[in-house]
């Protein structure tokens, strides 16, 4: 489905505040390869072993890309919403079956531009290639900083490392999702957030 004015206005002003403004005939490029798609609760963008077809822009909803482990346990990798990119970025690039799922948690609307429309941009519009590197590396160091977190916090300190990087998921999200992403138990979870109240 053809974008929406409102959908664009939103992908436009999300390179213009964090990235390299748009300049119009960018912008109609940018128009005329991605494509809109309403998305369910519950509902797949992505399911292992998949080949991730397309970088997708959330313009409404949130989602979860997770793995599962051969318990059938979810670990959570990552929350997108509004105005971020939910994708499998190793089987998008490769062209590989995906080992990650990316689910809605929310009824959704995302922009979405497959892989091979993505590169036609990078080599005609070199500024979509400078911001979408730019877009890797704030992933990359995000990432990076999450597995240290992992490896040298505990879990309080997790909790309120997430609270002071998602402040706007915290009441957004059930216990059980939040837990996954920190590698806790739900109930361990409830617990650090009495005692949170507690102290106050």
């Amino acid at each position: 489905m053809q974008p929406q004015a409102t959908s664009l206005a939103a992908l436009s002003a999300y390179f213009k505040n964090d990235y390299f403004p748009l300049t119009e005939k960018e912008e109609q490029a940018l128009a005329s390869r991605f494509t809109e798609r309403s998305i369910k609760r519950r509902a797949f963008l992505l399911q292992q072993d998949e080949i991730c077809q397309y970088a997708s822009f959330v313009v409404r909803g949130c989602f979860k890309l997770y793995a599962v482990d051969q318990s059938g346990k979810e670990h959570i990798l990552q929350f997108a919403v509004e105005n971020e990119w939910v994708t499998d970025l190793a089987s998008f690039y490769a062209q590989k079956p995906s080992g990650v799922y990316i689910e809605a948690l929310e009824p959704a609307l995302v922009l979405q531009i497959k892989h091979a429309d993505l590169l036609d941009l990078f080599t005609h519009f070199h500024k979509f290639d400078r911001n979408f590197r730019i877009l890797v590396e704030r992933g990359y160091i995000a990432l990076q900083n999450r597995i240290l977190q992992s490896i040298s916090a505990n879990a309080e300190e997790r909790y309120q490392n997430f609270l002071d990087q998602h402040p706007h998921l915290a009441n957004r999200l059930p216990n059980t999702q939040i837990a996954s992403y920190l590698g806790i138990t739900p109930e361990f979870l409830s617990k650090i957030r009495k005692d949170r109240v507690t102290k106050v």
